[in-house]
């Protein structure tokens, strides 16, 4: 009988760790500044509406598995090597742009001067 119920609690204990897991990745969306200042190396800063682009997504995991939550993040992963000039827009941004296009909703920019502003 005892087993039952260590049993049961851990399957309780599990599931109530699990909702606490889910509603913490979930109430992330909407955190953050509305709007960021991207390092663009030498083509200029790229305005970033950060909180409309976190109601399209719905899942921040989308840009953030990619790019570290940090202050200048792209700007330190370029300087160590990490992220390749042109490979932020084109593997990131532009793929999504370009999905969203051709499924006939709403897209953002699709070249490098629309974003970089000097």
């Amino acid at each position: 009988m005892e087993s039952g119920i260590r049993g049961n609690l851990v399957g309780i204990s599990m599931a109530a760790a699990a909702i606490v897991v889910f509603s913490t990745v979930t109430a992330v969306a909407g955190k953050g500044p509305n709007n960021i200042d991207i390092f663009g190396g030498s083509y200029g800063k790229v305005p970033f509406p950060h909180a409309q682009h976190q109601k399209k997504a719905k899942d921040c995991t989308v840009c953030h598995s990619v790019f570290p939550q940090k202050t200048d993040a792209i700007k330190k992963m370029k300087e160590a090597g990490k992220i390749k000039a042109k490979k932020v827009m084109n593997l990131q941004c532009i793929k999504c742009h370009k999905a969203e296009k051709k499924a006939g909703n709403p897209y953002g920019p699709l070249t490098c001067t629309t974003c970089h502003k000097k």
